[in-house]
C-alpha cells in the first residue's frame, strides 16, 4: 500500500465531498475483492497436495506418528488433516 494524493485520483466534486468529512485527513480506503491466501502463489496448491498425499499414505498403511514425523507436523495435525480428508473423499464420491 502507498500513499496517493487524493487529488490525483477524484473528480473535483468528490474530492470536495470527501473534503466535507475528512478536511486533510488521511483516510484508507480498502479493496474491493480481497485475495484469498494462497492467491498470490502456490502455497494453497502444494498445501492440498501434501495433505491428499499424507491422507493416501494413511489410507496405505501408514501409522499418524509415522507420518508425523516424515512431514513435521504434529500428531494432532496429522489426525486433522486425515479427518478433513476423509470429510472431502465422501463428499465427492
Amino acid at each position: 500500500m502507498r500513499y496517493v494524493n487524493a487529488q490525483d485520483i477524484f473528480p473535483e466534486d468528490i474530492l470536495a465531498l470527501m473534503q466535507e468529512y475528512t478536511d486533510g485527513a488521511y483516510i484508507y480506503i480498502p479493496r474491493k475483492t480481497r485475495k484469498q491466501w494462497g492467491e498470490n502463489t502456490a502455497s494453497k496448491t502444494k498445501t492440498r497436495e501434501r495433505n491428499k498425499e499424507i491422507y493416501a499414505r494413511y489410507q496405505s498403511g501408514k501409522k499418524v506418528t509415522e507420518l508425523a514425523i516424515e512431514y513435521f507436523l504434529s500428531e494432532k495435525s496429522i489426525q486433522g488433516i486425515i479427518t478433513k480428508e476423509k470429510k472431502l473423499n465422501l463428499v465427492s464420491e
